[in-house]
């Protein structure tokens, strides 16, 4: 099929125009996955996986005592070495599944379950989102090229804990709009973390991660949302990461010592909007832009709040 010099003067200005607003990368669609890994008999199940009993997820968020601090420690140092050993994987040429793989085999040798495997049917032991694909992208066999973003989002279930956190690597050389967004994703993570302390509301966290996204022509995508965490993978309270005139009301609740939760913005070039693809995981930005993100367990203290996960 030819297309008209009409057509292609079109489509040479959408280019142009998204080049400009969003900067030089690949789009992204999954392709081809290997089955599930196998997790050895011997390695402590989650409840949602083991299913002999059902652990009761607690309806407010939960002030967690020394003994379960002293887990959390131990799960979210796990997640943080294993996050670091994949920063020397990615390069291009590299699969996701290769991630997969190498978070899969840490994770088991340190006696720990890879906490996204089998959650509600995802098939991979980690997320591995890279480009336009915002969260929750499946691990598969497209080979990372020079220029993307991949955000690699990791949670281990280790002693009855869990401990989550993530992080977007530069594969090779990334362009100059690509930088500032992963740039000013970590940095929105920071300040919002040291935001955090007793008597703060919940919603202070969306309040400056939205201001210093707009500050620098970022949007928060607002799907996604952080959440407590504990010897339950997903629990109260929800931390969202936007913010507008009726979040205070919405989202209310003060942070309190002893509280665990994650935060984990979600910012983009572009639109608001995200779809879910037909494999009811891949969430990809509507308008194609690249999506970054970072995150951390922190737990409240008396003075402030502990990156759990550093």
């Amino acid at each position: 099929m030819e297309l008209s010099s009409k057509v292609i003067g079109s489509i040479g200005r959408f280019w142009r125009t998204n080049v400009m607003r969003f900067g030089v990368y690949e789009k992204v669609w999954p392709v081809e996955t290997t089955p599930s890994r196998i997790v050895p008999e011997h390695i402590e199940r989650p409840d949602y996986v083991a299913k002999t009993q059902k652990l009761i997820i607690p309806k407010k968020p939960e002030i967690k005592d020394v003994n379960q601090l002293r887990g959390m420690r131990r799960s979210c140092k796990l997640a943080a070495n294993i996050l670091a050993q994949v920063e020397n994987l990615v390069k291009p040429g590299v699969t996701t599944d290769d991630i997969d793989e190498l978070v899969h085999n840490l994770s088991i040798e340190a006696g720990a379950y890879p906490s996204p495997l089998h959650y509600k049917g995802f098939p991979k032991s980690v997320c591995t989102s890279v480009n336009n694909v915002a969260v929750h992208g499946i691990p598969d066999l497209r080979p990372l090229e020079n220029g993307d973003i991949i955000n690699v989002d990791i949670t281990v279930f280790f002693k009855g804990f869990h401990g989550d956190c993530s992080k977007t690597f530069l594969v090779g050389d990334v362009d100059d709009k690509g930088l500032q967004l992963v740039g000013v994703t970590e940095e929105s993570l920071e300040i919002a973390i040291k935001a955090c302390g007793p008597d703060v509301p919940f919603y202070e966290i969306g309040a400056h991660i939205s201001r210093h996204a707009k500050r620098n022509r970022l949007t928060v995508l607002p799907a996604f949302i952080g959440h407590g965490i504990g010897q339950y993978f997903h629990g109260p309270p929800e931390i969202y990461h936007f913010y507008d005139r009726y979040t205070p009301h919405r989202y209310p609740g003060l942070m309190q010592p002893g509280m665990t939760f994650t935060i984990e913005p979600v910012l983009s070039h572009g639109g608001e909007l995200t779809l879910v693809l037909e494999d009811g995981w891949t969430a990809i930005t509507e308008d194609g832009s690249r999506a970054a993100q970072a995150e951390h367990t922190i737990l409240v203290t008396e003075n402030g709040a502990e990156i759990l996960t550093k």
